[in-house]
């Protein structure tokens, strides 16, 4: 009669697993930053927690932007970095909805400049299957795997 199975489950062509997953979306965030800035984070740390993805950069800023830091213009980097984000928020949703298979309800972003970090957050319509964070370097390579993924 009952079954315990749940009413809607992903095939398995939709199916990755979330270490998969993490790992995709530091990649195509550091992709999509060199692709605009000309060079990418060194690091970066994709978080899952039911619903919210949270990627964090690290050592991503440009050297015009350090530039502009050392003279006393952190302003006019958060800002340039806030209208980066406007011009391509579609690309970095896409990316996220195209690696979890579920739609990007809300996208924010922030920039700090010292320390040199950066944070991606995107809020889905439905929680992943697993919970977690993958930490990969500037070249996508796993430097650690944590919680259940």
């Amino acid at each position: 009669m009952g079954s315990s199975e749940p009413t809607h489950k992903k095939s398995h062509l939709e199916y990755k697993p979330s270490g998969q997953v993490l790992l995709g979306i530091s990649n195509a965030i550091v992709r999509l930053y060199r692709e605009h800035f000309g060079r990418g984070p060194t690091g970066a740390k994709t978080y899952a927690l039911d619903d919210v993805i949270v990627c964090v950069l690290r050592d991503g800023l440009t050297t015009v932007e350090k530039t502009l830091f050392e003279q006393g213009r952190a302003d006019a980097v958060r800002e340039m970095r806030s209208a980066f984000q406007d011009a391509v928020a579609e690309r970095f949703t896409g990316a996220v909805e195209e690696l979890t298979k579920l739609r990007v309800v809300a996208f924010m972003s922030q920039a700090h400049v010292d320390p040199d970090l950066a944070v991606e957050i995107f809020f889905l319509e439905g929680p992943l299957d697993d919970n977690g964070s993958l930490e990969t370097d500037g070249d996508g390579e796993v430097v650690t795997l944590n919680g259940g993924v």
